[in-house]
């Protein structure tokens, strides 16, 4: 499939950076990045198939300070807001864009939005908070984040009347999938007005969903928290009659936190993801695997994504304030479901079930995800400051690469059942491939 990966600018970029690097390769000297640098997106190849000439559109642009700026520092005034549910790192991020702009580039007005877009709204009489290094020195030890937070966008036209009120020029959206939606919305209508404001987006998603993402802040501290609750339901059902531990973890459209847990233990015996369809009851059902489980080795441990399941129930497709569609609680449905089951087969079991959603949520960074917080917070510092907008920062093939916002919202990512992730699973499991009836 064929994407265009330009980024947008907001003009040429003539002024020349207060960043002292090098232009020489081999000098031993951190370089600039230059505006002539690519990166593959597609890095798969053929030798028995000739590899065609790289368009434009077909490249992805590296992430990193210029030479020339389109920004003077001395006039900018750039904004932050953080948006959506909580997740470790937020306040990391927030950190290194005041320290980018202040230290890097000499910025003094930046301020931060309060509770998300909601910040901007004049209705919700919210002042934006003065930032400098000195307010966030120590904000990166602590979860939540400094500016609070809000779902949903509210009026676009109000929003950007506050932004053009403000005078900003720059503008930080720290967000996932209905954050950026709204940025790309923001920076459309600052565009039909005319104006020269970046809008540059720093995808946040626990759940590792955005496109274009190849990890997402806050993930790997996720996956160790979730360990965490695996681990001690693993001892509770270990250690009782018939034990069944069940641990319910995020992952409202894909997987990736439920897959990346199991993978870094062996105690995990049953993983659900909204991927892969199961059925409960049957001859291949779950309830007939997790018998066998219990006759065989006396305890299980099953580890559910909050929207696996979904298939299950008559949903009323209604969404939430960021457009995310409402879920039945599957932890809670599956907790009732297995303990009916076994009361109406005369079986004994011990369910223990474990959901430490916001205790992750809120935790703080750990350190590899505090250092992906700060290059991320830094990329995003040098796109706007030369003058790049519509775009979120992001990381593709261990590389720091600017992507369009339009196509990161476009699709979800997602575990493919036929890739090698999902067969690594399976075989840490070894639970059945498939746990559905009347496969054709």
């Amino acid at each position: 499939m064929a994407y265009d990966f330009r980024i947008n600018t907001l003009g040429e970029a003539k002024i020349t950076s207060p960043i002292e690097l090098s232009t020489i390769l081999g000098d031993k000297r951190a370089n600039y990045v230059r505006d002539d640098e690519y990166i593959l997106y597609d890095i798969n190849g053929n030798p028995d198939v000739e590899r065609p000439p790289c368009r434009r559109e077909d490249l992805l642009e590296p992430a990193g300070p210029r030479e020339k700026i389109y920004f003077n520092p001395a006039h900018v005034h750039a904004g932050i807001v953080t948006c959506g549910g909580l997740c470790p790192g937020l306040n990391n991020v927030i950190r290194a864009i005041v320290r980018c702009l202040w230290y890097q580039y000499g910025v003094r007005r930046i301020s931060g939005i309060r509770n998300g877009y909601k910040g901007l709204l004049p209705d919700y009489h919210l002042p934006p908070l003065k930032l400098d290094p000195e307010m966030v020195d120590d904000i990166h030890t602590k979860g939540g984040t400094l500016l609070g937070t809000s779902r949903g966008s509210g009026e676009i036209r109000d929003i950007v009347d506050s932004i053009e009120r403000m005078n900003l020029n720059i503008f930080f959206t720290v967000g996932g999938d209905g954050t950026q939606k709204g940025a790309l919305r923001i920076a459309e209508e600052i565009e039909r007005r005319g104006l020269k404001i970046a809008v540059v987006g720093i995808p946040k998603t626990i759940d590792n969903d955005l496109s274009f993402v190849q990890r997402s802040f806050g993930f790997e501290t996720a996956v160790s928290r979730a360990e965490e609750a695996v681990s001690s339901a693993h001892v509770e059902a270990h250690d009782a009659i018939n034990g069944i531990g069940l641990v319910k973890v995020m992952g409202r459209e894909s997987g990736f936190i439920a897959v990346h847990t199991a993978l870094a233990m062996s105690d995990v015996n049953f993983i659900l993801i909204p991927e892969i369809p199961f059925d409960l009851e049957g001859e291949n059902g779950l309830f007939v695997h997790l018998e066998k489980r219990l006759i065989a080795r006396n305890h299980a441990v099953i580890l559910v994504a909050e929207g696996a399941g979904q298939h299950l129930f008559d949903l009323s497709g209604e969404s939430d304030k960021s457009g995310n569609r409402r879920l039945i609680d599957i932890g809670v449905y599956l907790r009732e479901a297995i303990k009916e089951h076994f009361e109406n087969i005369g079986m004994e079991i011990t369910l223990k079930y474990i959901d430490p959603s916001y205790m992750i949520r809120s935790a703080p960074a750990n350190p590899n995800d505090s250092i992906y917080c700060s290059r991320l917070g830094t990329s995003a510092v040098h796109a706007a400051m030369a003058g790049k907008t519509k775009m979120i920062v992001s990381l593709m093939h261990e590389r720091f690469v600017h992507i369009p916002i339009k196509l990161s919202v476009a699709e979800r990512n997602s575990v493919d059942p036929e890739g090698s992730l999902w067969r690594d699973v399976l075989e840490a499991t070894r639970q059945p491939a498939m746990m559905v009836n009347n496969i054709t």
